[in-house]
């Protein structure tokens, strides 16, 4: 439900901002949906009024050095992106530099993801930091599924605005079906 709420104020949030004052617009949309994030978190994890400080605290803390990680790591992507367009030919150094850079990320984020983990398990019971992660996650997930809508879906263009490496779609995942029940 909560998803649901949030696929009203995200699209604009998902959107790389072209000029400055959508840079500002992006942050407050950020914001509410940290804001609401957080009062789900609450309440879903039943948190204590300490508890609910001291993690507020710590998503200040590791919300920021994220946030600097993870634009670090779509400028890479960005940037690897052009240097693998089809018809152009690619700098091995560029290309190499690009891949270092988002491995160096990928550990950092790991680094920081265990770091903020081992915070949290001064005053969350393992319980609350595992329905944490999952609500985090559902919401990444769902923001990123947002972000690739917004560009155009599975065979639109790619994150940049032009057509995706090889050219073709992604392949479509295929729905299991479910068992029957007999009764």
């Amino acid at each position: 439900m909560w998803v649901l709420m949030l696929a009203a104020a995200v699209p604009l949030a998902a959107q790389e901002p072209a000029e400055p004052q959508d840079t500002a617009e992006a942050a407050r949309l950020r914001q509410q949906i940290e804001m609401r994030f957080h009062q789900i978190v609450r309440d879903r994890l039943a948190l204590t009024d300490q508890q609910d400080a001291q993690l507020r605290a710590t998503q200040e803390k590791f919300g920021a050095q994220r946030r600097d990680l993870m634009r670090e790591q779509a400028d890479h992507r960005q940037a690897l992106d052009r240097q693998m367009q089809p018809g152009v030919a690619a700098n091995p150094d560029s290309v190499q530099l690009h891949l270092q850079g988002i491995q160096r990320n990928q550990e950092r984020l790991l680094r920081l993801q265990q770091d903020e983990d081992r915070e949290m398990a001064g005053y969350l019971t393992p319980v609350q930091r595992a329905q944490y992660q999952m609500l985090r996650d559902r919401l990444a997930n769902r923001l990123s599924e947002l972000r690739r809508e917004r560009q155009g879906g599975m065979g639109g263009p790619g994150m940049l605005g032009r057509p995706r490496v090889g050219g073709g779609m992604r392949p479509r995942a295929v729905p299991q079906q479910r068992p029957r029940r007999h009764p």
